[in-house]
């Protein structure tokens, strides 16, 4: 019996953490691999170079020769400039000129400093700005007697992974963010044995409706705060319609889902593309370009959505994080969520202890659409109205989800999991676009082999408990 017992024990633990730990394991290979030399230009590191450079003067250094700071034109090198200058004029340097912008701004801004006619005692710049020839000692020497004796400092240099780095997490984060609010939705219809394939063209025609909404029916670039919500909701709403539309077709009609959702990928994207091509613009004598471009948004406000970064956390990234929270209470603490597992592991059985089938069926699918909705939103927010948008997005949802421990035979699966399968599918395509030497095609091989051995591995984990028991 405890041999027996040792093969469950094994697969159980696997069902529950065998996605974390691949997580893991994925992180760790892909730090190991991808060791780059990393130049510092955070605030921080601004502040630990000028404080560097203020040990080598005395108090009569620092009060008669002049520093200067010099970054390039992002907001993080400006922050960087900012944290330099500070910390110089707390360490009682008098004189510090200081300028953040592109390389023909800062040869402009260097004349300026030339006619100030003051000894230049240090030049506090980092990597990027420091190896702009006109930066070198040598050619600041050979620019003026100013610099005769200037130094060039910039954050010293260091080797670690690339992987491992706030910026590289934070925009791996946020660019699967979308992904991984559509495969919320995505892991409901799948619990429940079902599939969505459409939910890459409902995300597209929601964006551009999202758009057309916003400047055509809710004020435009005058839009009201609540007219960008009616705009967003009116994206939701699309989404979610669709999605009822295919849980009816699949309930009452009894088509398989895949083929419903099949013919919703169709209309819904033919839909996006003739919506942004009449409504988003007319080409030359008014006739209308076959390949639309994103309709922009004229509220410019909308574009915090994507862009906002509340307490530092890009915005889209609360927001799948709240989705998740959401979504998995609905599933672990509500009737909805019990009925959802019943219906996934056995209809009939779950029709017969009074579970209305019918209505959850509907309901999940139009959770699926509204997610899809909501991904919709965000990239309108960031891009316009792209009836491009979520091309080969449904894969990559199925694929979090199935990687994510939700058996694709229904009746099994977490949203926690989900957003661990979410993560594991965004390491990989990080990790493999940080490796030198692999094609977006052998990308797509991984991709497309990944989805299959987790497939297979949840059959034989199948056959195995029924066998067993």
């Amino acid at each position: 019996m405890e041999r027996a017992a040792s093969p469950q024990k094994l697969i159980h633990f696997l069902s529950q953490f065998g996605p974390l730990v691949l997580l893991l394991l994925l992180c760790l290979f892909f730090s190991m691999i991808n060791w780059r030399e990393q130049h510092p230009r955070s605030p921080a590191a601004g502040a630990r170079l000028a404080e560097a450079i203020l040990a080598d003067f005395d108090a009569e250094a620092k009060a008669d020769a002049a520093f200067v700071v010099l970054a390039g034109h992002g907001e993080e090198d400006r922050a960087f400039a900012e944290a330099i200058e500070d910390r110089f004029r707390k360490g009682d340097a008098a004189n510090v000129s200081t300028f953040a912008g592109k390389p023909q701004e800062i040869r402009e801004f260097l004349d300026t400093v030339v006619e100030q006619d003051r000894s230049v005692a240090a030049v506090a710049t980092n990597h990027r700005t420091g190896s702009l020839s006109l930066l070198s000692e040598k050619a600041l020497r050979q620019r003026h007697e100013i610099f005769a004796d200037v130094v060039v400092r910039q954050p010293p240099s260091y080797r670690w992974p690339i992987f491992l780095t706030i910026d590289n997490f934070r925009n791996l984060l946020n660019n699967t963010a979308t992904i991984a609010i559509i495969a919320v939705g995505m892991t409901i219809v799948i619990i429940t044995a079902g599939i969505d394939l459409s939910v890459g063209s409902v995300m597209a025609l929601a964006s551009v409706m999202t758009a057309v909404s916003i400047n055509s029916w809710y004020g435009g670039a005058d839009a009201t705060t609540w007219g960008l919500y009616a705009g967003a909701a009116t994206g939701i709403a699309v989404g979610a319609l669709c999605g009822a539309f295919n849980g009816m077709v699949t309930t009452y009609l009894r088509v398989p889902p895949f083929i419903v959702t099949l013919a919703m990928l169709m209309i819904a994207r033919g839909l996006a593309f003739e919506i942004a091509t009449t409504r988003g613009f007319a080409g030359a004598g008014g006739a209308a370009r076959s390949t639309p471009e994103a309709i922009k948004i004229g509220a410019e406000a909308f574009g915090y959505l994507s862009r906002g970064r509340p307490l530092g956390i890009p915005l889209p990234i609360l927001i799948a994080l709240g989705l998740y929270i959401v979504a998995h209470l609905l599933m672990t603490r509500t009737s909805f969520g019990r009925y959802v597992y019943a219906v996934g592991g056995n209809r009939e059985a779950a029709r017969l202890s009074g579970v209305p089938v019918f209505g959850v069926l509907i309901a999940v699918y139009a959770l699926c659409g509204a997610t899809a909705g909501l991904s919709g939103i965000l990239d309108a927010s960031l891009f316009g109205g792209r009836s491009t948008a979520g091309e080969l997005f449904e894969l990559q949802a199925i694929a979090a989800v199935v990687v994510g421990g939700t058996s694709i035979a229904g009746g099994e699966g977490r949203i926690s999991g989900t957003l661990v399968g979410t993560l594991i599918i965004a390491v990989i395509e990080t990790g493999l676009n940080q490796t030198q030497g692999v094609s977006p095609y052998q990308r797509q091989i991984i991709f497309g082999s990944l989805i299959l051995v987790t497939v297979v591995l949840d059959q034989l984990k199948h056959r195995y408990t029924s066998g067993a028991a």
